[in-house]
């Protein structure tokens, strides 16, 4: 009978332990899970942060881009404006030129005329 509680006996004690290993077992595999959470959760927050600084630099681009165009097409409306008032005083100049040309040209004719009819006729 001895015998008989002394193998009950183990076997109790080898149950009592293969259920502690199952149990610790269990407890790491529970905390090596929730490690991997952890740490996935800790990737994602830094994904959607670097994400996040992605799209805000891109904006920036965008936005730094836009003003160099805007400043780009302002100083290309001020010089268009520049030339068109250069080309428009020259236009002017030229036309005042010509005007002069013509009321000398005039005058000149008039003084060819007026000497051709005061020149004795043959």
């Amino acid at each position: 009978m001895q015998v008989l509680r002394s193998k009950l006996e183990n076997q109790s004690f080898e149950k009592d332990a293969a259920v502690q290993q199952a149990v610790q077992r269990s407890a790491d595999e529970i905390l090596q899970l929730k490690n991997t959470a952890s740490s996935l959760r800790d990737e994602l927050e830094s994904l959607r942060f670097e994400k996040d600084a992605a799209v805000q630099q891109a904006v920036q681009r965008s936005a730094d881009e836009i003003l160099q165009l805007k400043n780009t097409a302002s100083s290309l409306r001020d010089e268009l404006e520049s030339l068109r008032f250069e080309f428009e005083s020259k236009l002017q100049k030229n036309i005042s030129e010509k005007v002069d040309e013509h009321s000398h040209l005039k005058e000149t004719i008039a003084i060819l005329r007026a000497q051709l009819d005061e020149r004795p006729q043959e």
